[in-house]
């Protein structure tokens, strides 16, 4: 068994690690850190095996934070930055992964921690789609400093906003704090799909495709140029 913690400033990051994690046995989760210091207090207290560290954390990052430990766990970094990476291995990580990441490479960067995981979790890359995705029909969403219920099958699309991202529902439309590339993550593949760099939408709710345009009921969104090929699986 491999006792894992989660440091990360983003509470979507912590479930999307979680529901991958489950489908792992041998990952005990041991702690949720949302800072380095609350990772300190932690280490005191509980024996560490493997840590999922977020880079960009603010007062001490994680960087920081693992040039404070004497003798450092298993290190599998996620983060949204691509130059730090040299950064990491020569702080001997085991893999650093860019988010948003897939469940097999998700498993891949776990393999190079325990190479026996191959043996436990067999064909892997099959099961890109997730299960603990598909489970979900519910999923809390923080905006306007409250933390929304939503049920899935009120999403009509989500549309980037910035650093954040507006979730349009049938009869209201929700700012969340976290960026489209989280919920592409978080959202069951086979009843969401990215159509644009800004837009993810609910494939249910597709009333028609019409040239560059999916229409819904109530909304009309845009194709990008790069997501037609994946928009014309949807017509075969």
């Amino acid at each position: 068994m491999i006792n894992y913690i989660i440091i990360d400033d983003e509470p979507i990051a912590h479930r999307i690690i979680e529901g991958y994690a489950t489908n792992l046995p041998y990952l005990k989760k041991i702690g949720n850190c949302y800072n380095t210091f609350e990772a300190m207090q932690l280490f005191n207290k509980q024996s560490v095996d493997l840590i999922f560290l977020d880079i960009n954390m603010p007062k001490l990052t994680g960087y920081e934070f693992l040039k404070t430990l004497v003798n450092p766990p298993k290190i599998i970094v996620t983060t949204a930055y691509k130059e730090y990476a040299l950064e990491g291995y020569e702080l001997n990580i085991s893999d650093y992964l860019l988010k948003p990441f897939s469940f097999a490479r998700f498993v891949s960067a776990i393999n190079k921690v325990v190479p026996a995981a191959q043996e436990t979790a067999p064909n892997v890359e099959v099961q890109e789609t997730v299960k603990a995705d598909t489970k979900a029909t519910r999923i809390f969403i923080k905006g306007d400093k409250q933390h929304h219920q939503v049920d899935l099958t009120e999403i009509l699309c989500i549309e980037a906003y910035g650093n954040y991202s507006k979730i349009h529902l049938h009869e209201e439309t929700i700012i969340s704090h976290e960026k489209i590339s989280a919920f592409e993550i978080l959202l069951p593949k086979n009843e969401f799909l990215r159509v644009h760099k800004s837009f993810i939408a609910a494939i249910a709710k597709i009333k028609r495709i019409e040239g560059n345009r999916i229409y819904f009921e109530e909304r009309i969104i845009p194709i990008g140029q790069t997501y037609k090929s994946v928009v014309q699986q949807l017509l075969k």
